[in-house]
């Protein structure tokens, strides 16, 4: 077992494989492109969760808006009586 490490050493894979080791290329790897495919699926949920928090947004507004002018006609209303 000495030297099994060494780097001058083959393993014994290397020893009965005769084809040469593939080169990594990360510009034809498919990871980079699958890479994009989830930053476009995360971005197309950023779009969705944006319109849906605007939506959610004008909804409050109105709501409020609507729920002061009550309290003002009510106000109005009690206040007219006297």
């Amino acid at each position: 077992m000495e030297g099994a490490g060494s780097t001058y050493e083959t393993s014994w894979a290397d020893q009965w494989d005769y084809n040469p080791d593939p080169v990594h290329d990360p510009k034809k790897s498919g990871a980079s492109g699958s890479g994009g495919k989830y930053k476009q699926k995360v971005g197309e949920g950023l779009v969705k969760t944006k319109a849906v928090a605007s939506s959610g947004v004008k909804k409050v507004k109105e709501g409020t808006t609507v729920g002061f002018q009550w309290i003002k006609d009510k106000y109005h209303k009690t206040t007219q009586k006297h």
